[in-house]
C-alpha cells in the first residue's frame, strides 16, 4: 500500500509540475513604456489571460530602459511609445546618460503598433492660460519665455517640469514641439509619467507634458492646455518575428474586444 501511495504521490507532484512549467511558459515579461503599461497592458491583462492563457508581468521603465532590456536579451519583446526609430535613439540615450558606450543594434527589428497616443502639456490648474501654440510651449520649456505674464498669465516665474532621458514622451515632445532644443537649465526631471503630473500639480508656476490617457486616469491638481495635436504610436518591438505567445498579446490588443481596455 506504501508504494502504491507513493507512486500516486510522485505522479500527483509531476502533473503540479508539468502544470506549474506550463503556466511559467505563457507569462511573458514586456519592459518599457508606462504610457503602454497605462494604457493597455495592465487595463487589459485579465481579460487578455482568460481568452488567451497568456499571463504578463509588465516593468515600466521606460521605453528606452525598455530597447536596452530587448537588445541585452532580458526579454522578447519592448514596449514603445514612439517609433521605432526614435525608439533605439532613446536607447541610446540611456547607454550615454549611464556612461556607456553605445549599445549594437540588432537586425530585423519589428515595431506592431496597438494603437495612437496623444501628448498633452500640462499645467496647475489654477494657472489662468488655457491655449497655447507650439511657439510659446516651445520657449517655455527652453528658457527663453521665464514668467507666465509673457504668454498672457499671471505674473509667477514659470517651472519647467520634464520626464526621464529614456522617456518617449519627453522625446517626442522634444522633437516635435521643441524642435530637438535643449530644456531650460533649471527644468525639474522625474523618473515617471505619474511624478511629473504630481510636481506640476504642487507648483503654481509649473509647465509638464504627458500621455493623455495616463493624465485622464488620475489628472491631480492640474489641467491640459489647447494646442494643436501632438500623435504618437504605442505598441510592441520584437527582434524578428514575435514568439506565438507575444502574437497573441498582439493579437489580443487588435481586436475588438482587446480594444475594449485601450484606455
Amino acid at each position: 500500500m506504501k508504494v502504491i501511495r507513493l507512486s500516486h504521490l510522485f505522479l500527483a507532484l509531476g502533473i503540479v509540475l508539468i502544470s506549474a512549467l506550463a503556466v511559467s511558459a505563457a507569462e511573458v515579461k514586456l519592459w518599457g513604456s508606462t504610457t503602454c503599461q497605462k494604457r493597455f497592458l495592465e487595463p487589459g491583462a485579465a481579460a487578455l489571460e482568460n481568452a488567451t492563457g497568456v499571463k504578463i508581468k509588465v516593468f515600466g521603465v521606460g521605453t528606452g530602459k525598455g530597447m536596452v532590456a530587448l537588445f541585452e536579451g532580458k526579454t522578447n519583446v519592448a514596449i514603445s511609445s514612439n517609433t521605432l526609430e526614435a525608439s533605439v535613439n532613446s536607447a541610446q540615450k540611456v547607454r550615454k546618460k549611464a556612461g556607456k558606450p553605445a549599445i549594437a543594434v540588432p537586425a530585423g527589428l519589428i515595431y506592431h503598433t496597438i494603437t495612437e497616443d496623444v501628448i498633452v502639456p500640462i499645467v496647475n490648474k489654477n494657472n489662468s492660460v488655457s491655449s497655447l501654440s507650439w511657439q510659446q510651449l516651445a520657449d517655455l520649456n527652453t528658457g527663453k519665455i521665464t514668467n507666465w505674464k509673457d504668454v498672457g498669465g499671471s505674473d509667477m516665474p514659470v517651472q519647467v517640469v520634464t520626464s526621464h532621458a529614456g522617456s518617449s514622451t519627453k522625446a517626442v515632445y522634444q522633437k516635435m514641439v521643441m524642435k530637438k532644443a535643449d530644456y531650460a537649465a533649471g527644468a525639474i526631471q522625474v523618473k515617471s509619467t505619474r511624478l511629473e503630473i504630481n510636481e506640476v500639480s504642487k507648483i503654481k508656476g509649473g509647465i509638464g507634458a504627458v500621455s493623455e490617457g495616463f493624465y485622464n486616469l488620475n489628472p491631480g491638481n492640474s489641467k491640459i492646455i489647447k494646442t494643436d495635436p501632438i500623435k504618437r504610436p504605442l505598441g510592441l518591438i520584437t527582434i524578428g518575428k514575435p514568439t506565438p505567445d507575444v502574437q497573441k498579446i498582439i493579437d489580443f490588443f487588435r481586436s475588438a474586444e482587446g480594444k475594449k481596455y485601450i484606455l
